[in-house]
């Protein structure tokens, strides 16, 4: 065969042609002798010569494509009931066919696409992939000759077919799957939108049925069934669809025939779920409350109100748990009650909710409200009593449980402290506790106090525990000192013998919550004289320029009491020790007499008589108050179950006024802090509204806790007293910066 250009007789040639098209078109049986030789006369006719004839050609082809596809058409129609499943029968033989005449017209792309396609720029040679020009055209041949024209027939049947499924009707669904392909198909050679005829001539006609019947099963259901039941229902009609969209539509579709049913059986109903949402969560039906999680998620507008509902309850529940708690044991009850309740509505959150973070974030608004109430005209009591039950399991006392309890005990304390906002307020009572455990020795561990400190640390940083890291360093620093004492005593010219066995702590003033000035005492007992001035030598030659100031009020001892049948040995506050020293020479001595030998304030010396009282160590002679003119004895029938025994838990109980002056070094610290804020602030602004100050205050110091507008008041007038700003002349709400 030769390949250069010559004279065709197109007559002829498309004689040829024609049958194998027809023959092609139909799916009948061609030779492949005669297929090949269709491929050599294509070519001849788009190179002929004088003229190329590929016009021709295109020409001929469309025009028996359109009267094929309108006998094609003309079958159907008489078809009567079996409109779909002819359209399908002849869509599968036309569709395949068209591929192998697009096949056979591949030179026509090549050779002649500006002649076929006249100034449609995405068919010049290289716009388009091989093989689609005349598929194209027959595509486009049965839209407008089959599709169009029929389609009232198509919906209508389709929709009634799909409507038969609703219905639990057998269907034929391979034809309507494959009717439905066809739309898809056929636009295929739309090349910017290739959905968009499917769109338009089957899938919005479709939603609109989708809603319609939707609206009715939703107005049926809700007649028949309460809100449990008909989310069931709704949930069932939702996956039918779900698979009803896959044995159908193109998936395209699924999103919006999904929420078209959401629309019509949630959206437009939200008052009747947000209505019975109450019921659900209060009584805790957890299926109930997952089904309609699950149907609200997907509204806009659909779950705030659920979300709301739950806080409120989960706040309830908390209120109710953590109030009327017994006074014994409060503060374990209380973060007992606490962890209860998050544990309780994090596990529902979690297994029901799927752990949405908006119900999450509510469980913490909640959380935080219910830890951090407060009655009418009082302080919050969370602080506090969380300080108290750390105290508790760090101490010695907490007996019965594992390193492994403690710890899982101590971790689940930091889930409860995260949500508190005054978390100075907790630190400062914190550090007293431990300042108490670690000078008395009731500490469990260093270990477990180390290990607390550090999960502060990790949840706080270290700002937050800088000074709790020193005290626990002061008391390693103190035990080296102690040796480094006993060996200064040892390695004297001659040996000081004190008399008594003496261990002392060295506290550093910055760090431990000690600034309060220790009730004087300026007469330390005999015995002790001669240990406090050789620790004082031997202090002053090792850290020249430090000042030690002695902390008797903090300080024990032991006293061996040798005046009764057996001896005992208990262990008493330095006061205590002063006052029982004082009969070492005498069963009996007055009021007056101690006061003058121990030197102490009435108020401390009658607390301090007061404790050996309740003990019974000493009596009082008379059933009268202790005043001045009162005798004191010691007890000579004193027992007790114990030889060995301590009473200095009397003395070192927190009183009202420790309590208070806590609370007021708190109140004092956020002044300072609310100061610098209002400083740092107006430095930038220079002038600012009083509201907005206000404001600016508010999220500067949220993160360490929630001041009162009448403190942030108090401080402005503070610093209007020091001149760092002053009220705008122009405006009484407006405050300038001096610089």
């Amino acid at each position: 065969m030769s390949w250069r250009p010559r004279v065709v007789d197109f007559d002829e040639a498309w004689n040829k042609l024609f049958s194998t098209i027809q023959a092609v078109i139909t799916l009948e049986h061609i030779e492949r002798a005669t297929w090949n030789g269709c491929f050599s006369d294509m070519y001849a006719l788009c190179v002929a010569s004088p003229e190329p004839l590929g016009q021709r050609l295109y020409t001929e082809t469309k025009i028996f494509l359109e009267n094929h596809v309108r006998h094609l058409h003309k079958r159907v129609l008489e078809s009567e009931g079996q409109v779909l499943v002819m359209y399908h029968r002849y869509w599968e033989e036309y569709s395949k066919g068209a591929g192998y005449v697009d096949c056979l017209g591949s030179c026509l792309q090549t050779w002649f696409p500006k002649t076929m396609h006249g100034a449609n720029p995405q068919y010049v040679s290289g716009g388009v992939g091989r093989n689609e020009p005349l598929l194209d055209l027959a595509l486009d041949v049965w839209k407008r000759l089959m599709v169009e024209p029929l389609q009232p027939f198509l919906i209508q049947k389709l929709l009634q077919g799909i409507r038969n499924d609703h219905g639990g009707e057998d269907v034929n669904q391979k034809v309507i799957r494959g009717v439905i392909d066809s739309f898809v198909h056929i636009g295929q050679y739309e090349k910017t939108f290739s959905l968009q005829f499917y769109q338009y001539f089957f899938e919005s006609p479709f939603l609109t049925e989708t809603r319609n019947y939707y609206k009715q099963e939703a107005s049926h259901l809700l007649q028949e069934f309460n809100c449990s039941q008909y989310m069931e229902k709704v949930l069932g009609r939702l996956k039918d669809e779900e698979v009803r969209c896959q044995k159908y539509l193109h998936e395209s579709s699924y999103t919006k025939v999904i929420h078209a049913v959401q629309q019509r059986m949630v959206a437009d109903h939200l008052q009747f779920f947000h209505a019975e949402c109450h019921h659900f969560i209060r009584q805790e039906k957890t299926l109930d409350v997952a089904n309609m999680y699950v149907l609200l998620r997907t509204v806009p507008e659909g779950l705030p109100p659920m979300i709301q509902e739950l806080q409120d309850h989960i706040q309830d529940e908390g209120l109710r748990a953590t109030s009327n708690l017994p006074q014994e044991n409060m503060p374990a009850s209380f973060v007992e009650s606490v962890l209860e309740v998050h544990g309780r509505f994090v596990q529902l959150i979690t297994t029901v909710l799927n752990g949405d973070h908006c119900f999450m974030s509510a469980l913490d608004k909640a959380l935080t409200s219910i830890i951090n109430y407060r009655e009418p005209k009082s302080v919050c009591k969370a602080p506090k009593l969380l300080a108290q039950h750390c105290d508790n399991l760090l101490k010695k006392s907490g007996k019965g449980m594992t390193k492994d309890e403690l710890e899982d005990k101590l971790t689940s304390l930091i889930t409860v402290f995260q949500y508190i906002d005054d978390k100075d307020v907790f630190r400062k009572f914190y550090t007293r506790k431990l300042a108490k455990r670690l000078i008395h020795g009731l500490s469990m561990s260093m270990d477990s106090e180390e290990a607390m400190i550090k999960k502060l640390k990790q949840t706080f940083g270290y700002g937050f525990t800088w000074n709790l890291h020193q005290m626990c360093s002061d008391m390693s620093i103190s035990a080296d000192l102690n040796k480094e004492f006993s060996n200064f005593i040892q390695n004297q010219d001659t040996v000081i013998d004190l008399g008594i066995s003496f261990q002392i702590s060295v506290l550093q003033a910055e760090a431990w919550p000690l600034t309060q000035a220790p009730p004087p005492m300026s007469a330390v007992p005999q015995e002790l004289q001669k240990s406090v001035w050789t620790f004082e030598l031997f202090y002053s030659q090792h850290f020249r320029g430090r000042k030690l100031s002695w902390l008797h009020d903090l300080s024990t001892g032991e006293v061996k009491m040798n005046y009764l049948g057996q001896p005992y040995v208990a262990v008493v506050a330095t006061h205590q020790m002063a006052v029982l020293l004082a009969f070492t020479n005498s069963d009996t001595v007055s009021y007056k007499e101690l006061q003058d030998s121990t030197q102490m304030s009435e108020k401390d010396l009658m607390r301090t008589i007061k404790s050996l009282l309740d003990v019974k160590i000493i009596n009082h002679d008379s059933e009268k108050d202790i005043d001045s003119g009162s005798s004191l004895s010691l007890n000579m029938n004193f027992s007790s179950e114990r030889t060995n025994f301590e009473i200095t838990a009397s003395v070192q109980k927190a009183t009202p006024q420790e309590r208070e002056q806590t609370r007021s070094a708190v109140d004092n610290d956020w002044k300072m802090h609310l100061q610098a804020a209002i400083v740092h602030i107006m430095k930038a602004r220079k002038v600012l509204r009083h509201k907005a100050l206000i404001r600016e205050v508010i999220g500067q110091t949220r993160a360490k806790f929630n001041p009162t507008i009448g403190m942030i008041k108090e401080c402005i007038e503070v610093l209007i007293d020091k001149q760092y700003m002053e009220r705008s002349q122009e405006s009484p709400d407006e405050y300038s910066y001096i610089a």
